[in-house]
C-alpha cells in the first residue's frame, strides 16, 4: 500500500513547522529513506507568483526552511528551483519570502528555463515530455506543493506542482493543446509526475487556499502537513479529507481510468492523524469544469453545447485594473484590452491561465448558460 503521513501544525512558527515536517517524514522512515548523502537535490516549491506568504498563493517559506534544514542535515546539497507562471524564479522567491530563507541557509535558487525533449518510453500516453533541462541535472527532486483550489484541475496538489518543471514559455502551449479537455492535460501531468518520480513530497496545508484558486482564492486554515513518496496517493488522501469526489478532480479521474492503485483511498495507508478526524465538510471548491451530460450528447451537438455547459472565466470589471497580464498570458490569444477586458468565448479554451495569473482576483469561473439552466431545472 502507498503510505501518506499527516501531522498537525497550528501555525507557521519556525520551530513548530520543523517539528511537524520532521514527524511527518519520520512516520515514513525519515528523509534518509529517500535520499543519499552527497546527492544534489532539486527542491521544487510552488512559486506561482510574487505574493506574500499570508496570501497562501505559494509554498510558505517556513515549509521550505524546514525541508532544507532536514536535507542539509542528511548530507545532501539542496537547490531551490521553479518556473513561475509570471516573473522570474528569484524575483518571485524574494517576494514570497523564500529567497531570504535560502540566503540564510546558503541555498541557491535557480530558474527552470531550458527546454529538453525527454524520451519517456514508459509513458502511458506521452512518450516524449518537454521538461526543463535544469530539473533533469539533479540526482532527485523533492516536491513542495501548496494545497489550493484550481479552476481547471479543481485542486492543485502534489501531481500538479510538478508542472513547474516544464519551462514557463511552454506552459501556455500545453493549455492550448488541452483546450476544454481537462482530461488531456491531466494525462500529461500524470505522465510527467511518474517520469520525474520525486523522492518525496511535503505538502503545505497549514494554510491552504479555497474558492477562486490558485492565485486569488481565500486562505483557509487547515493546520496540516502531508508527506509521502507517491504524489497520486497524496492527492487521493488530501482530496478525501477535503471531501472532494475523484470524478471532479481530473488528475484523480485519469489515474483511476489508468487503474493506478494509489488513486483509491482504500489502497492508501494514512499514518499520523486519523483521517476520520480530519474530514472537512465545508471546503469551498471551484465549480467542476465538466458534467456527465456532455458525454451523452450526439457528436454533432457535443462541440457547440460543451462550452455552454462548461464554466468560463468571467471578469469583474470593478476589480480589474486593466494591467493586461491576462491578455499577455492567454495561450489562445482570445482576450483584448479596450475600455475593459474582452473575451471571445467562442474561441476561449477554458484553460483559466487568465484567472490563475490575475493579480487582483478580478477573474473567476462562471457557469455557462446551459449549465445554469440545468442547475435550476434540477
Amino acid at each position: 500500500m502507498s503510505k501518506v503521513s499527516v501531522t498537525r501544525c497550528a501555525s507557521y512558527d519556525k520551530a513548530a513547522v520543523l517539528k511537524a515536517v520532521t514527524e511527518a517524514l519520520g512516520l515514513l522512515g525519515g528523509a534518509s529513506a529517500f535520499i543519499k548523502r552527497g546527492e544534489r537535490i532539486l527542491v521544487k516549491p510552488n512559486l506561482l507568483s510574487g505574493k506574500p506568504p499570508e496570501a497562501a498563493v505559494t509554498t510558505h517559506p517556513e515549509i521550505v526552511r524546514a525541508v532544507l534544514i532536514i536535507l542539509k542535515e542528511a548530507g545532501v546539497t539542496p537547490v531551490v528551483g521553479d518556473s513561475p507562471g509570471f516573473g522570474a524564479a528569484r524575483s518571485v522567491a524574494d517576494k514570497c519570502g523564500i529567497m531570504s530563507v535560502c540566503n540564510e541557509l546558503g541555498v541557491e535558487v535557480i530558474e527552470l528555463k531550458t527546454l529538453e525533449i525527454a524520451p519517456n518510453p514508459g509513458g502511458h500516453i506521452f512518450k516524449r515530455l518537454e521538461v526543463a533541462k535544469e530539473a533533469l541535472e539533479f540526482d532527485g527532486i523533492v516536491n513542495l506543493p501548496k494545497l489550493k483550489t484550481h479552476a481547471q484541475m479543481y485542486l492543485t496538489m502534489a501531481v500538479k506542482n510538478l508542472f513547474g518543471c516544464v519551462p514557463g514559455k511552454l506552459k501556455p502551449q500545453w493549455h492550448l493543446s488541452a483546450g476544454v479537455e481537462s482530461s488531456y492535460f491531466a494525462q500529461m501531468l500524470l505522465d510527467l509526475s511518474v517520469f520525474l518520480a520525486p523522492r518525496f513530497t511535503v505538502m503545505d496545508a497549514i494554510v491552504a487556499m479555497e474558492g477562486n484558486g490558485p492565485g486569488s482564492g481565500k486562505p483557509r486554515e487547515l493546520g496540516l502537513v502531508f508527506a509521502g513518496a507517491d504524489p497520486v496517493a497524496m492527492d487521493t488522501a488530501a482530496a478525501a479529507i477535503l471531501g472532494a469526489s475523484p470524478k471532479d478532480v481530473p488528475i484523480l479521474e485519469a489515474a483511476l481510468k489508468r487503474g493506478m492503485d494509489s488513486a483509491k483511498i482504500e489502497n492508501i495507508e494514512v499514518s499520523g492523524v486519523d483521517p476520520a478526524a480530519l474530514r472537512i465538510k465545508d471546503f469551498d471548491f471551484p465549480p467542476p469544469m465538466h458534467t456527465n451530460f456532455a458525454a451523452m450528447l450526439p457528436g454533432f451537438l457535443d462541440k457547440p453545447l460543451r462550452k455552454s455547459i462548461t464554466s468560463r472565466p468571467h471578469v469583474t470589471d470593478k476589480d480589474c485594473t486593466l494591467c493586461g497580464i491576462c491578455v499577455n498570458v492567454c495561450p489562445a490569444e482570445v482576450m483584448s484590452k479596450e475600455k475593459r477586458i474582452i473575451i471571445d468565448y467562442g474561441m476561449c479554451i477554458r484553460c483559466y491561465c487568465c484567472q490563475e495569473m490575475c493579480p487582483e482576483g478580478a477573474i473567476s469561473p462562471k457557469d455557462g448558460w446551459l449549465k445554469k439552466a440545468l442547475s435550476v431545472l434540477s
